[in-house]
């Protein structure tokens, strides 16, 4: 079983590899093997722009997977993800917020990226908080989804509603924002979303041994020490810090928290929960480096390209699950 496992990592990693190599390549100028690596080239300046790229989606592909796997395993609910449940939605409220209210504010362009970082994952905890309030109160944890719906429909309006009023810089910055323009992370940008992304991995490690617990049931999870209310707490930190950092810095990319770990139960036992978050890991980032190749031979927005392939993959998930 080991051995089979092995071989579906492997094979996905040289995929991932491959399409990182045909990513690095992708773009309307033709680069050589050099012009990565010498600072003299004329073209070193565009091939750092594509590592840039390419590096945002293997930490795209990392977060907002594990964030999806750990909302679907603590709701025990295949559709739970954060954009599903509206936590992308309200990260992007609160981003829209700062970005709105700060036009007149003459702010250095270094904090800039802290503050929409920050903005996001605020509003992506206070959401998380929320629905676990909410998840008490619901006997059937399906409600969540419609309660997340409805979350995301109300940030949808709202968000509306600052842009009919606010200046056109501002609603350009923020459509432009929300295009998911993975190309225009720079490094000190990746940098910070590295660290944040470090974080929420730890968060998320703490959380697998109690989720496995809590898979046999509440009470034998008890018995073994296992405390709910601080797995709460730290699935909330962990998922929200996951998916609010990508949607900060790289625009909200939806449904690839719902679709990767249902590929995943699909590729291997769902009860094993360490080689499902490693195959979440791995996965996602093949994923996402495919659809950012898509994206740039296609001039489309990265978000535009997971949406056309999330909705078609759950609509057959309802469709099995009946």
């Amino acid at each position: 079983m080991k051995n089979k496992f092995g071989v579906i990592c492997f094979f996905i990693i040289v995929g991932i590899i491959i399409s990182f190599i045909i990513n690095l390549n992708i773009g309307y100028a033709k680069l050589s093997f050099s012009d990565f690596f010498n600072e003299s080239s004329e073209q070193f300046e565009i091939a750092g722009f594509r590592i840039n790229r390419a590096l945002a989606m293997v930490l795209a592909g990392i977060a907002i997977p594990t964030s999806g796997f750990l909302l679907q395993e603590h709701f025990k609910n295949p559709l739970a993800g954060p954009d599903v449940l509206g936590i992308t939605s309200v990260s992007s409220l609160f981003v829209a917020f700062y970005i709105f209210f700060s036009q007149n504010v003459l702010i250095p362009d270094f904090l800039q990226n802290s503050f929409i970082s920050l903005s996001s994952i605020l509003g992506s905890v206070f959401l998380m908080v929320v629905l676990i309030l909410f998840s008490n109160r619901f006997r059937d944890k399906s409600f969540i989804i419609i309660f997340g719906f409805l979350i995301s429909a109300l940030a949808g309006a709202v968000v509306s509603f600052l842009q009919f009023y606010v200046e056109s810089q501002s609603l350009k910055n923020y459509i432009l924002w929300t295009f998911g323009a993975n190309n225009q992370a720079d490094f000190s940008q990746i940098s910070i979303l590295t660290i944040l992304i470090i974080i929420g991995l730890f968060f998320t490690f703490k959380s697998i041994k109690p989720l496995i617990g809590n898979s046999l049931g509440s009470a034998y999870a008890q018995s073994f020490g296992v405390s709910q209310s601080k797995l709460k707490i730290s699935i909330i930190v962990a998922s929200s810090i996951l998916s609010a950092s990508v949607t900060a810095f790289l625009g909200p990319i939806l449904f690839i928290g719902v679709v990767v770990p249902h590929f995943c139960r699909m590729l291997w036992n769902p009860a094993q929960l360490w080689h499902q978050l490693i195959l979440n890991v791995v996965l996602g980032v093949l994923m996402m480096q495919v659809f950012s190749i898509i994206s740039e031979l296609s001039q489309f927005p990265i978000n535009i390209i997971t949406t056309f392939f999330g909705i078609p993959v759950i609509l057959l998930m309802l469709v099995k699950k009946k």
